[in-house]
């Protein structure tokens, strides 16, 4: 079985998801699961302004799409689309969103649970905190909040 995968970039907070009936139903399927990453208030018991997303492109489209192939395929789901934020993305805002498109529930919540753990582990995204308290000349993160060369996102 071939899922439908799309997978995006935004160089902004991402906007409320679109929907989109005429896919749904062209699918067969029967559970549609959106997940959504929200930037949080604090970090670490510390107040956050933003966070500030970094991507190595081509790569991270690339890994985000053969992730995606990958999980659909594993778990038998019909399709998967990613999208994910590039640069600062403020508290509140959505930075992260998966849809997974399945025949029923057990498979789609299955494929979004493995998709966000290896995600983390082997995409190339960081994720770097603009702290409230920071000056306000700065972008908010110190030298040791740099990201480094482990993805996380």
């Amino acid at each position: 079985m071939n899922a439908q995968v799309t997978v995006s970039l935004r160089s902004s907070p991402l906007s409320p998801p679109s929907q989109q009936p005429s896919q749904r139903s062209s699918l067969g399927g029967g559970a549609r699961l959106v997940f959504e990453g929200v930037v949080r208030g604090q970090e670490a018991g510390r107040e956050l302004r933003a966070l500030a997303y970094q991507a190595y492109e081509p790569m991270t489209t690339r890994e985000l799409r053969r992730l995606a192939e990958e999980v659909a395929t594993a778990h038998g789901v019909l399709g998967v689309h990613v999208e994910h934020s590039v640069g600062t993305v403020p508290v509140g805002g959505v930075s992260f969103r998966l849809v997974i498109l399945g025949k029923h529930r057990a498979e789609a919540i299955a494929a979004c649970d493995a998709f966000i753990a290896r995600m983390k582990q082997h995409v190339p995204l960081w994720k770097l905190p603009v702290w409230a308290d920071a000056d306000a000349d700065s972008d908010g993160a110190s030298n040791d909040d740099r990201p480094s060369d482990q993805p996380g996102g």
